[in-house]
């Protein structure tokens, strides 16, 4: 049964906020019943947040992460190994990987893996760019942290047959981590000692 709403402006608000994943009809409208009993300031100060967000963010040009300036505070800061990257699907992940403090190296965020029943194929996303890194030298190590799904396996199959031509050593992430888990959901501590537990891939003929 369709909710009857006393303003169309509500219901407006409500069929917005129910847009966002995970978030139904009658979430949307305790969220929106929140925001009206807020000051107009701090409801100012949403939308800002929200709009600035959509304009001003950028993506990092050298690992696609997302940041405030053109190259993120990651790839910046001279403190962290720069013969290491790290390769995984999404920013979640990148936080993920930086909540265990047991990586120091670089990034490089693909943006999605390969998913033929999705219609994402290797080149819909960042797979080019990650070559051209190692291509510019300097790489030592490229640890491909993504998904143990299906998806994910080829993923890191395709990523290592593009870099066999390059002196440079091939790692995945040590499988305690559940095949079909996510990096975001799985626990600090797990992930960590994923990350420490590598093992090398053998991808040279």
């Amino acid at each position: 049964m369709e909710n009857t709403y006393p303003s169309q402006l509500l219901e407006k608000a409500v069929c917005e906020f129910s847009k966002l994943p995970g978030i139904g009809r009658k979430t949307a409208l305790r969220l929106v019943l929140d925001l009206l009993r807020r000051t107009e300031d701090e409801v100012d100060g949403f939308a800002s947040a929200v709009t600035r967000l959509r304009k001003e963010v950028k993506h990092c040009r050298v690992c696609h992460n997302i940041s405030d300036t053109d190259v993120c505070p990651i790839c910046s800061d001279r403190r962290r190994d720069t013969t290491s990257i790290c390769v995984v699907e999404n920013i979640r992940d990148v936080m993920a990987v930086e909540n265990t403090q047991q990586y120091n190296g670089l990034y490089h965020v693909l943006g999605g893996i390969i998913s033929p029943m999705d219609g994402v194929g290797p080149s819909d996303i960042e797979i080019d760019s990650l070559v051209e890194r190692v291509a510019a030298g300097g790489v030592k190590e490229v640890i491909l942290a993504l998904s143990s799904t299906m998806e994910g396996d080829t993923t890191n199959f395709y990523i290592s047959r593009k870099l066999a031509a390059y002196d440079v050593v091939i790692s995945v992430i040590a499988r305690g981590i559940s095949v079909g888990d996510e990096l975001e959901y799985t626990d600090e501590v797990t992930l960590g000692r994923a990350i420490l537990n590598r093992t090398t891939m053998t991808n040279k003929q």
